[in-house]
């Protein structure tokens, strides 16, 4: 055999076993307790779908939310607790089972108000022990459910309404029986592939009784259409068995989305809000559905019905009814007459009575949900719902850095990624109006670039002299007028701070912060005319600027050379100038597998080559709900995808690390995924991170926090991800493995913060520990593992409790010693247990696991903006320590009179005859003790006088908590309490030299042995 060829056999054996032995770290092991936080905020919330309250407890109430999963409170609305933070956040609507509900809710996924910016569901789930977990009942394809009945006899007999697919087609679509708890569905009702249910009740003094409302509706990119012949209203009396259209009164010609209720109290009594060209308005029927009475048209009753679609009807009251809509609308005499509910977040889209008080009510609005106590006079908001809707977030190099972003309907703010005392909604300072999207830090000065939906506001806004001006492009005489999208795009230059760019169907750029601006491009889009200027709504015309379509919707200037830029347009093109905008090349037709138009939703351009950058597009807006991302590293002349069957969710947006340019993170609508192998294997992080829609990702550059947008959660920061850059196969194939950790800050801080109720969402800081990372190769099961800090000599400062899961472990460290031993008394004293702190320095890790040992170092540093000298520090820590030293020796003391008093009472009890001997030990010694601890009372209305523990541990403490050196106040406090010490010390051996020598000497003629006093090594480590 040739010897060549054997050699390059080998050669492939030996590549082919290396590739089998790449080790793929997955989910909780790649990212091991790296966890994240959820600041919020709450004071704007978000949007309310559906609300459910329990039937027989008026405590506990259920919220669905547009992107932010189902919340409960069970305390009639004053807090809520998120219970569905694992599955799909979109949510249509919310049922608890008449029959049992306190245990059974169902819930359908699919937010069923079709705004542009709606999210999707994932199906029908189940929960049975009152939504602590969920089980999926199916419909997986079904997009949006949006009703759900159950008969109140017959807990197995459940009616689903599937409203179906926005964006394309359907067969989902329709109404479904069970009536085996959910185990199979049957269709009972459907009329075709454009046309779902938008509402579907039963009457709830007869189950056999059902309405079901049919919608036709379809959403485009640049339009909707809501309303066609096959919209109607179908009624049965058979369970579902045969349906009747009810249109007796209606009328004539083609109808939209109808909002529908039954009076509760008069299933005679049946509501309907009408979507029609003529005579739309609420309609009554008093027969049941047979014949239809139009009462009233306000403009209240019948605005966007796409969007409010909702009556409800007190339970008690048939002639009270309150519809959604802008403001909210509210009739006490039959639907004759209307008024506004109380002053609220406008956009009204559910409202539930209390079950004993119609007085009391709940509504859920665009802006979270409000409660009244006087029937919808006046309106409080639950301020503990942080389902805010993040477009975009951006993040700045202060310390600690702050966050930018606009919401849906809720303006534009920014606020800290940390406060003292957790950051509360007083943080948060409002930066725009309406619908906002982008707000943007400049570089170098305290500006802020905020705009509102469509580029109808560009502000720029100098925090300094509170002064805001309007800097939106405009479009120049003779030229063509400016396409903006809703969302329009607006970009700081890496390289000129001045710099600010934005996208219309141009490119435009302003060299001074928006004053002037100049186009430095063609028409960037298809400038397809059929996807322009259409009359949008269908029946209801809805023309708000949300349907411009053919615009730029993303702007990605290389931040390595600031004449290669990135655009990419909602219409599919990803567009590229390598020299400032001179020449443009449109490269989306070197994109293989890519269907033609689909929205190009961000760009990254690389921070490692400027031939390098990312493109993620989302199909989703024409029924297309595959993932699209990929990555070019020529300029756009050849594009591979970096999508894996991993990936769950159409794709919003990615971001590339700044060190490793193979670790990626990626925004899809069902949560974060992240790659450390430039898009081989992703994997979804879930650690404190809910299934929410990721719509912007930013890596802060100083502290390596990945911060992320959320379109239904508000702002999550995953705090320090450089352990993920440090990942390689050279570390996964040890047992162990230490990650190089960034030099850990000693913050002086102590201020004053806090203030907020608790009924008030407060977001989490950062820890401010130090982080002890490592990996292990196979979960630590069996024998001893323990983890300790030391110094340089290998002295141990301190033992912690190691982190024992294959993967990645982090393990913090407060950079506190171990306590001082304290003197046991009657009360506590918590000054006493205070850690002494750490100095800053380099301090050995030790990993002991089993008979191995593993060491690391871990550097300390002191806060760089102390005032403090290294002098002072030195004192401070010289009179900590002896103050630690003192309580020591008290404590010890305390432990040897202790123990003589202890014995001299057992051999007194025990032999009556020695009370001479026993009670001259116990009374000098009580009487020493009462003067060094509190012997009496209590931590609270009998408190005792403080003795010497108590003056030192006071002392001790404050002086350890503290930064500088000591005051002359606090060493003569101490010069004094060592001082009562050193003579508590020698009373002590006064006694011992007499007392208790005496009684040990007749310990000795009896035959006993002496009290059990430990060596002060050996009290000290017990």
């Amino acid at each position: 055999m040739n010897k060549q060829f054997i050699i390059a056999s080998l050669a492939i054996l030996f590549s082919i076993h290396l590739q089998a032995q790449e080790v793929v770290l997955k989910g909780k092991e790649l990212f091991g307790n790296l966890e994240a936080r959820q600041i919020g905020p709450a004071l704007m919330s978000g949007r309310i779908i559906d609300l459910e309250n329990h039937p027989t407890n008026d405590r506990i109430l259920y919220a669905g939310t547009a992107g932010g999963g189902v919340w409960k409170s069970s305390n009639g609305g004053a807090s809520f607790s998120s219970v569905f933070d694992d599955h799909a956040q979109s949510i249509g609507v919310v049922k608890i089972d008449p029959n049992d509900p306190d245990n059974t809710i169902w819930v359908g996924t699919g937010e069923i108000w079709t705004r542009n910016s709606v999210s999707i569901g994932d199906g029908l789930y189940k929960s049975t022990d009152g939504g602590a977990n969920w089980k999926k009942m199916g419909f997986e394809n079904s997009e949006r459910i949006g009703s759900i009945e159950i008969n109140p006899k017959n807990s197995n007999e459940i009616y689903v309404g599937v409203l179906g697919a926005l964006w394309g087609d359907s067969e989902e679509r329709g109404v479904y029986k069970t009536v085996d708890g959910g185990k199979t569905w049957n269709k009972i009702l459907y009329v075709n592939e454009k046309t779902g249910v938008n509402d579907l009740i039963m009457d709830p003094n007869d189950p056999n009784t059902l309405y079901a409302a049919m919608w036709e509706f379809r959403r485009t990119a640049w339009g909707f259409n809501s309303g066609g012949p096959n919209s109607a209203l179908y009624k049965s009396t058979d369970a579902g068995k045969t349906w009747n259209k009810i249109h007796n009164g209606f009328p004539k010609g083609d109808l939209g989305r109808f909002a529908l209720a039954i009076a509760p109290s008069n299933s005679k009594i049946v509501y309907a809000v009408v979507e029609s060209k003529e005579d739309k308005g609420l309609y009554r029927s008093d027969d049941a559905g047979a014949s239809w009475k139009l009462l009233n048209g306000d403009f209240g009753l019948v605005v966007r019905p796409f969007y409010f679609s909702r009556i409800v009807v007190d339970p008690k009251n048939p002639d009270i009814l309150v519809k959604g809509g802008l403001f909210g609308s509210i009739s006490r005499d039959g639907g004759k007459t209307f008024k506004n509910l109380g002053s609220m977040h406008p956009d009204i889209h559910d409202v539930v009575f209390d079950i004993n008080n119609s007085d009391r009510m709940y509504v859920g609005t665009d802006g979270g949900v409000y409660r009244s106590w006087d029937g919808g006079s006046t309106m409080d908001m639950v301020d503990n719902l942080p389902i805010s809707q993040f477009y975009h977030i951006s993040v700045d190099n202060e310390e600690p850095y702050n966050i930018y972003g606009g919401l849906q309907d809720n303006g534009s703010w920014w606020g800290p990624s940390s406060s003292p005392g957790g950051i509360e909604a007083r943080d948060w300072n409002r930066v725009g109006y309406g619908d906002g999207f982008r707000v943007l830090k400049h570089p170098t000065k305290n500006i802020i670039y905020s705009e509102m939906q469509g580029a109808q506001n560009v502000w720029r806004y100098d925090v300094d002299k509170n002064y805001t001006k309007n800097i939106a492009p405009l479009p120049i005489k003779g030229e063509a007028d400016l396409r903006f999208n809703w969302n329009a795009p607006m970009a700081v230059s890496n390289h000129q701070p001045d710099r600010f760019y934005m996208g219309s169907q141009f490119l435009h750029v302003s060299d001074d912060m928006g004053d002037n601006w100049k186009k430095i491009s063609p028409d960037l889009t298809t400038n397809d005319p059929a996807k322009q200027d259409k009359e949008s709504g269908g029946i209801s015309t809805d023309k708000s600027g949300a349907e411009t379509h053919t615009t730029i919707f993303t702007i990605a200037e290389s931040p390595i050379d600031q004449k290669v830029i990135w655009v990419g347009t909602d219409d599919g093109n990803v567009q590229v100038t390598q020299d400032g905008g001179a020449t443009w090349t449109n490269t989306v037709a070197n994109i293989q597998g890519l269907p033609k138009n689909t929205w190009v939703y961000h760009i990254e351009a690389s921070s490692h080559h400027k031939g390098t950058a990312y493109a993620v597009f989302d199909g989703h807006a024409s029924g297309d709900m595959n993932t699209y991302v990929y990555k070019t590293s020529d300029f756009g002349k050849t594009w591979k995808s970096l999508v894996t069957d991993e990936i769950i969710g159409f794709a919003r947006n990615i971001q590339e690390d700044y060190v490793n340019e193979d670790l990626l993170y990626l925004g899809t609508e069902f949560g974060l995924f992240i790659t450390i192998n430039g898009g081989k294997n992703w994997s979804r992080f879930t650690n404190n991170m809910p299934a929410a829609a990721v719509h912007f990702i930013d890596l802060q550059k100083k502290t390596n926090d990945l911060v992320l947008g959320t379109h239904g959660r508000g702002v999550i920061i995953i705090d320090d991800i450089s352990p993920l850059r440090q990942i390689n196969q050279e570390i996964l194939v040890k047992d162990v493995h230490f990650f190089d950790p960034k030099p850990s800050i000693i913050k002086e801080e102590g201020g004053f913060g806090g203030g907020s109720t608790e009924l008030q969402f407060i977001g989490d800081n950062p820890s401010s520990s130090a982080k002890i990372i490592y990996y292990l190769k196979k979960r630590h099961t069996f024998g001893k593992m323990t983890l300790s800090v030391q110094d340089q000599n290998g002295t141990e400062i301190v033992s912690l409790v190691p982190g024992k899961a294959k993967g990645i472990n982090i393990v913090t460290w407060n950079f506190r010693k171990k306590g001082p031993k304290v003197a046991a008394g009657k009360t506590f004293t918590f000054s006493g247990f205070t850690a002494p702190r750490a100095s800053a320095g380099t301090y050995k890790i030790v990993l002991k696991k089993g008979k191995k040992q593993y060491e690391s170092a871990i550097t300390l540093q002191n806060d760089p903006t102390s005032l403090i000298s290294e002098k002072d520090r030195i004192a401070h820590n010289k009179t900590t320590q002896e103050l630690f030293n003192d309580m020591e020796d008290l404590a010890y003391l305390v432990h040897k009179i202790d123990q003589n008093i202890k014995k001299a009472e057992a051999v007194l009890k025990k032999v009556p005859a020695s009370q001479k001997v026993t009670s001259a030990v116990v009374k000098e010694l009580n009487a020493l003790k009462e003067t060094l601890v509190v012997t009496t009372g209590d931590n609270y209305v009998d408190e005792a006088e403080p003795q010497l523990r108590e003056k030192l541990s006071d002392l001790y403490g404050e002086v350890a908590e503290q930064f500088e050196k000591p005051s002359f106040a606090q060493l003569e406090n101490q010069e004094v309490l060592e001082a009562r010490l050193n003579e508590a010390k020698a009373t002590y051996e006064k006694i011992n030299g007499k007392q208790i020598a005496k009684f040990n000497k007749y310990l000795e003629k009896s035959g006993e042995t002496p009290a059990k006093i430990l060596s002060k090594e050996e009290f000290i480590k017990k």
